[in-house]
C-alpha cells in the first residue's frame, strides 16, 4: 500500500502527520511525504513551531497514479497554503477521479472544499469548517471518525488530535480495501 502524504512546507499539525504515518509504516505499507517544495516541512504543535520533517517528492514531480491512497493531515495553515496552490488541489481532485480512498482530519478538508469534491459526502472536520463544507455542498457531521463511501470513492474524515486512534484504524481498513 503506497500513501501519499500531501501537506504544505510549513503550518502542517505535527502529530495529524506523525501517527498517520507511523501507522501507515506499521501496517506495512509505504508512506511518501509530498510537498509543493523540496526540503522540509516544518510541523506545528497547533501555534507554536515543533518539528522538521523531509520531503520524499515535489508535488510537481508526482501524481495520483503512483498512489493507492492519499492523507491530507491538518494544521490551521497547512490546508489553507495547500488550497491556494493549483497543483496541490488538482493532485487532491485526481485521487477522486480514479477512485481512490482519501483520509482528511482537522482542518485537512479545506483543500477537500477547494477541490470541489464534497459535494453530495458526508464528513466531519475541526467544527470550524463546518459552514465551509456545508456551502460546498457537502453534509457536516459531528463524529470522531466519518467513513463516506456514497461517492467514486471512500473518504475517511476525522475532527482533532485526540480522535487519532479511531481515524488511523479506519483509513488503515479502507485503504486495505482499496489495494488488497
Amino acid at each position: 500500500m503506497k500513501v501519499a502524504f500531501l501537506t504544505a512546507p510549513e503550518g502542517v499539525e505535527q502529530v495529524e502527520l506523525t501517527d498517520p504515518y507511523q501507522a501507515v509504516e506499521k501496517a506495512g505499507g509505504t508512506p511518501t511525504l509530498i510537498s509543493p517544495k523540496s526540503g522540509k516541512v516544518q510541523a506545528f504543535n497547533h501555534l507554536d513551531k515543533a518539528d522538521t520533517f523531509p520531503v520524499d517528492k515535489v508535488l510537481a514531480d508526482t501524481s495520483a497514479a503512483e498512489y493507492d491512497a492519499l492523507v491530507l493531515p491538518g494544521g490551521v495553515a497547512n490546508p489553507d497554503f495547500l488550497r491556494m496552490d493549483e497543483k496541490a488541489v488538482a493532485f487532491v481532485r485526481d485521487f477522486f477521479e480514479q477512485g481512490k480512498p482519501v483520509a482528511s482530519i482537522c482542518h485537512g478538508p479545506w483543500t477537500l472544499v477547494e477541490a470541489d469534491v464534497v459535494r453530495g459526502r458526508t464528513l466531519t472536520s475541526w467544527p470550524s469548517l463546518r459552514t465551509d463544507i456545508t456551502n460546498a455542498g457537502g453534509v457536516w457531521v459531528d463524529e470522531q471518525v466519518k467513513v463516506c463511501t456514497g461517492g467514486p470513492n471512500a473518504l475517511i474524515t476525522s475532527r482533532k488530535p485526540a480522535d487519532l486512534p479511531a481515524f488511523c484504524e479506519a483509513f488503515l481498513r479502507e485503504f486495505g480495501k482499496a489495494s488488497g
